[in-house]
């Protein structure tokens, strides 16, 4: 478990694929960073000498996304053993924390490998990713995350965003003595400020991602290396400017 940097008691972690990105978050305030990589098709695990490269450039707690593929959250024993393996490897190399999730097909928590993973992660900190949305009931899933030792939940309410899903926010926050409840799914000054109104809510995740164009002068027409959908002459970068914004709105909440 670590210290995270907060004001008063709101955290602001964000999510990271790159360490330009790690850098901009931390210029822009926030608390905590999850790594990642492959953010645009919603993160996968990094490779160590990426953790290693933004450790050099930041000062900010990492936690490590261990999501070996896209797709859903279904895993073999193969991947789950791989999971293992990536949980020691990243605790080996100092990472303050992980973020996990596992489901079985009926869409409740695999609750047998989910306390393998939670074993390999002991004395690091444990957030139950968003694995947590696609559960079928979300109230048995928090229950089963308080009863495993989990930390954090993150979660935009079992919605397409943390706006649409405020009401089941709203419950998870209420509900005493299990995981911190991580907002997350469309964060912005905006949505905090609803969410800061509305729910009693202290944490919150975001990406503050820009969209920048590629240097590329030439670009071949003929071919496309991206999932389709997906230009390779778009690149994420978190913006430090909205991660500014949503910081300042929770020092001024902090404040009152």
């Amino acid at each position: 478990m670590t210290n995270e940097k907060t004001s008063n008691h709101y955290l602001l972690e964000c999510c990271v694929d790159s360490p330009e990105s790690a850098v901009n978050a931390q210029k822009g305030g926030a608390g905590r960073l999850e790594l990642c990589a492959n953010l645009i098709i919603g993160g996968t695990t990094p490779t160590l000498a990426l953790y290693e490269k933004v450790r050099e450039q930041v000062s900010l707690p990492v936690h490590v996304l261990i999501r070996p593929r896209f797709g859903d959250f279904l895993y073999s024993e193969e991947e789950a053993d791989l999971i293992c393996r990536e949980i020691r490897a990243f605790a080996q190399a100092g990472a303050e924390g992980v973020v996990i999730g596992s489901l079985l097909p009926d869409g409740s928590l695999n609750r047998e490998q989910m306390a393998r993973f939670l074993d390999q992660a002991r004395g690091m900190s444990v957030t139950l990713h968003r694995a947590f949305d696609m559960c079928r009931d979300p109230l048995s899933a928090w229950e089963q995350a308080r009863q495993l030792g989990v930390h954090t939940i993150l979660t935009s309410g079992q919605a397409s965003s943390c706006r649409e899903g405020l009401p089941l926010l709203k419950r998870l926050a209420e509900l005493p003595g299990g995981p911190v409840i991580l907002a997350g799914g469309g964060i912005s000054a905006q949505t905090v400020r609803t969410l800061l109104e509305q729910t009693s809510l202290h944490a919150f995740h975001m990406s503050g991602k820009t969209v920048l164009d590629s240097g590329m002068t030439f670009r071949n027409p003929a071919v496309s290396m991206g999932l389709p959908g997906i230009s390779e002459y778009q690149l994420w970068r978190t913006d430090p400017d909205q991660v500014r914004s949503v910081r300042l709105l929770l020092d001024e909440a902090a404040a009152k």
